[in-house]
């Protein structure tokens, strides 16, 4: 948990100075970018301004020249400035928040990240936190790419640190950014379909739930195609959907019941396989 503090040295100070300065500026591109129209916007991306969101952090770091190698305690250097953005957006709406702010907290967690101390373990943790508390507040300002770097750079410290929850927890939510960012309206609208299936893999056992929608699906497909009992064609429909049944199993159905069959074991097939996969990639961190 982030503890609020003022600067330490007047080191800190000067390069806290510094780092709101350039956010201040950087904000200015930022508030310009978002009074365009949504359209506008979305073709235009957030990639322009990363890259310039890069050389004010650049221009940072380079002047990052700690008296010391070490530092006392495992505190982080600029708590002060990202510790008030985040117990605001935990409490207020994210709107309310200056966008100067919250670019300002970023900032600095970046500095932290890529400067020249070596951060404990306790420090990689409570800077993966910072940056993963940062992401929700970005996505709502209107900045998802933005909200993609913060979570990006939250599970590599996660992996660090391994705890593979929290890094599994961050890449889900580094998706959800990225689709987000997607200028192209049909992929924004396609990529839900992954994330409500199988949480772009991060979630596998919601697919279970898909499997049991077209186990209904086929069942009623079946039953309106079916002259048998109807406990027979439930039961042909969970063997097929694993096990493909033969044309002698098929004999009561009208014109039409068997494509359905053939259609549910192929679906079957492949989602099984999915499953199957990300929950390997799930228990076994391939």
């Amino acid at each position: 948990m982030l503890e609020k503090s003022a600067p330490s040295s007047p080191f800190v100070a000067d390069m806290s100075m510094r780092i709101e300065r350039h956010a201040d500026t950087y904000a200015e591109s930022v508030s310009e970018f978002l009074e365009q129209p949504h359209g506008l916007r979305r073709r235009a991306t957030e990639q322009p301004l990363l890259d310039l969101f890069t050389r004010h952090t650049e221009a940072v770091v380079a002047t990052y020249d700690p008296p010391g190698i070490r530092r006392a305690g495992d505190s982080l250097v600029f708590t002060h400035i990202y510790a008030p953005v985040l117990e605001h957006t935990a409490i207020a709406a994210p709107q309310a928040m200056p966008v100067n702010r919250l670019l300002a907290a970023l900032i600095a967690a970046e500095v932290e990240f890529r400067g020249p101390l070596r951060l404990s373990r306790t420090q990689n943790r409570l800077l993966a936190e910072a940056y993963e508390r940062l992401g929700p507040p970005l996505v709502q300002a209107g900045l998802p790419a933005h909200a993609a770097l913060a979570y990006r750079r939250a599970g590599s410290l996660y992996r660090i640190d391994e705890d593979t929850d929290a890094e599994d927890r961050c890449g889900l939510a580094l998706a959800r950014a990225r689709r987000l960012a997607q200028p192209v309206s049909w992929k924004r609208i396609g990529g839900l379909f992954p994330d409500l299936i199988c949480g772009y893999g991060y979630r596998p056992f919601r697919m279970l739930w898909f499997v049991v929608v077209q186990l209904l699906v086929f069942t009623g497909a079946v039953l309106l195609r079916a002259e048998q009992p109807p406990a027979v064609t439930v039961f042909q429909v969970l063997m097929n959907y694993l096990n493909p049944l033969g044309v002698g199993d098929t004999l009561n159905l009208r014109v039409g019941g068997r494509a359905i069959f053939v259609v549910e074991s192929y679906l079957g097939s492949v989602t099984m396989s999915v499953f199957f996969a990300l929950l390997v990639r799930r228990w076994f961190r391939l």
